[in-house]
């Protein structure tokens, strides 16, 4: 099998961890979204043509270069994980709270600003806000603001920022990480970004131990949104319930063993089902020309 990587880092942890499991018996091969294509089979740019495909990508960028480059490859019929239009629905957080809420989801109330200047004008917020990028990328904007100074300051640090609100929950101060790897769980404590000392490192956290309003809005979130790689961050809201804050298609999920395994079998079971569908395709053309 040939996988390749749609990723601007192939040496991240998950994705060379999951190249070490698999080289032994398989090619990997990455495509750069912002430059020419990497390694023995990967080709001379970012659009290879299609008797170059690999049997699957793993699509770890979300760049709109990336999901470009993702539709395309879907396009020319190679499968994806997760797909483009999967991956699209997680980037714009005011369409994944609409998405998720209108599937039942215990997902926390979300609303569009133009810009933090616009809050800031409004004068002092009626309570503490968390204010987020509204497109999710990396190094993107997560801040609490309690007063118009903070708001303030936010917009002068952020001035065209596109936005999103959602109101403060109190809580312990710890995110817990769920991730999903086509249906297996796995969970870690990290504190909040939120937090005045900053996020630190992630804390083990046996899946046995959440709830199962937790988990099963975790699984759920993958259904509702398409997605077989994901992370699912989770508040408690009071009394044990779940309140989703924030959902990412194709997260790090660093530290967490078996999650690279589960990844490769993943990604060896879809290249073999793209084969058959392939195989069955041919087949049928072959029968009809007779």
């Amino acid at each position: 099998m040939r996988i390749g990587l749609v990723t601007a880092d192939p040496g991240h942890p998950l994705l060379a961890a999951v190249t070490e499991l698999l080289t032994p018996e398989h090619r990997v091969v990455w495509l750069d979204p912002g430059g020419e294509g990497q390694g023995p089979d990967a080709g001379r740019s970012a659009s290879p043509a299609p008797s170059s495909l690999a049997d699957v990508y793993l699509l770890k960028a979300r760049t709109p270069r990336a999901l470009a480059l993702a539709a395309l490859l879907e396009e020319h019929g190679a499968p994806v994980l997760n797909s483009a239009a999967a991956t699209a629905r997680c980037q714009d957080r005011v369409e994944m709270a609409a998405v998720a809420r209108a599937a039942g989801l215990p997902f926390a109330g979300t609303a569009a600003v133009a810009t933090v200047g616009e809050l800031a004008a409004a004068g002092e917020p009626d309570g503490p806000l968390v204010i987020k990028s509204r497109f999710s990328r990396r190094h993107d904007l997560v801040a609490r603001a309690d007063s118009a100074v903070r708001l303030r300051e936010l917009a002068a640090e952020w001035p065209d920022e596109p936005v999103v609100v959602q109101e403060f929950t109190a809580n312990s101060g710890w995110d817990h990480k769920l991730w999903v790897v086509d249906g297996q769980l796995f969970a870690g404590l990290r504190r909040s970004e939120l937090s005045p000392d900053g996020r630190g490192p992630t804390l083990p956290l046996p899946v046995g131990e959440l709830p199962e309003s937790w988990t099963g809005a975790a699984l759920r979130a993958g259904e509702v949104f398409g997605l077989d790689v994901y992370g699912v961050d989770v508040l408690d809201a009071g009394g044990g319930a779940p309140l989703i804050v924030d959902i990412n298609a194709f997260p790090g999920i660093r530290g967490q063993a078996g999650a690279p395994e589960a990844l490769a079998q993943l990604a060896l079971r879809t290249a073999a089902r793209g084969r058959s569908l392939d195989a069955g395709e041919r087949k049928v053309a072959e029968v009809g020309e007779k």
